[in-house]
């Protein structure tokens, strides 16, 4: 009996530690929201013609706010459209009617903090080249800047 408990909760441990994935109509409903359209067979925001380019990618989705509604981040790859950088992220969420809305997007490497905006939604760092972040907060209508971070540390950008 206890060898079948540990296998019972193996199973569901792994179970809900799955990262969460998108149907194939909400994937596509998600990319478009995010400005992006299907070429081929890629999910493209950037027409980048360069043997380097990363085409969309649904990276990440779970609730990131709380209200039981998945968000997704999604990425592209490539300097041609993203300079140094080199990537893009936009997050899109699942909105109470079934349809998806764009939250925000820019250059840079999206990095979802534990400090929180308004109703919930958290503070992310947006990395890239460099040793001083933005870090952008939701004040209720978008993600504004709220200040300059580096490994969590105060900092001011080099201007």
């Amino acid at each position: 009996m206890l060898i079948a408990a540990v296998a019972m909760f193996a199973c569901s441990a792994t179970a809900h530690s799955a990262p969460a994935r998108l149907t194939p109509a909400d994937e596509a409903a998600a990319f478009k929201a995010a400005g992006f359209t299907l070429n081929g067979k890629q999910w493209r925001n950037c027409d980048d013609p360069t043997p380097t380019y990363s085409p969309g990618d649904v990276a990440e989705v779970r609730d990131l706010n709380g209200d039981g509604r998945l968000e997704a981040v999604i990425t592209e790859g490539g300097t041609y459209c993203y300079g140094h950088a080199g990537t893009a992220y936009t997050v899109v969420s699942k909105q109470a009617n079934g349809s998806w809305k764009k939250v925000t997007g820019g250059t840079g490497i999206a990095t979802f903090l534990p400090s929180k905006g308004k109703d919930g939604w958290p503070d992310i760092e947006v990395g890239g080249p460099g040793f001083c972040f933005p870090v952008i907060r939701w004040n209720g209508r978008e993600y504004t800047l709220n200040r300059h971070e580096y490994e969590g540390k105060s900092c001011r950008p080099n201007r």
